[in-house]
């Protein structure tokens, strides 16, 4: 019998962030995606990868892929669809701005991390 391949577990921000359609279905939508089940109009919202920008958006679907599976910074955030995504980058800045007066959203959002459930 064909040995199984290892999916790669996705690193997740906690709290996570979600646009308002998917606020009460987090748990089961970060369970699937660590499992592999994908969906194109699903969008993550995760740390840069090239250590310049604040956020990458990228869709659910490029998790087919283990390389970038393997190498996915932290996902701050989830969104049914790019428009909405976009909409909570925006969101994450404006927190910041308001609770810190500066826009370093790294440390900000370390600040508030929570441990892991």
């Amino acid at each position: 019998m064909p040995e199984k391949k290892q999916i790669s577990k996705l690193d997740w921000y906690c709290p996570l962030y979600a646009d308002p359609k998917l606020a009460g279905k987090k748990k089961r939508l970060v369970r699937k995606l660590n499992h592999n089940a994908v969906r194109p109009d699903l969008y993550l919202i995760t740390f840069a990868a090239n250590g310049q920008d604040l956020f990458d958006i990228l869709s659910s679907a490029y998790l087919k892929q283990p390389a970038l599976r393997r190498n996915l910074p932290e996902i701050v955030g989830i969104a049914q669809g790019r428009e909405e995504a976009v909409a909570l980058v925006q969101q994450i800045l404006e927190e910041t701005l308001q609770e810190t007066g500066a826009a370093d959203v790294k440390a900000y959002l370390r600040k508030h991390r929570q441990k892991k459930e």
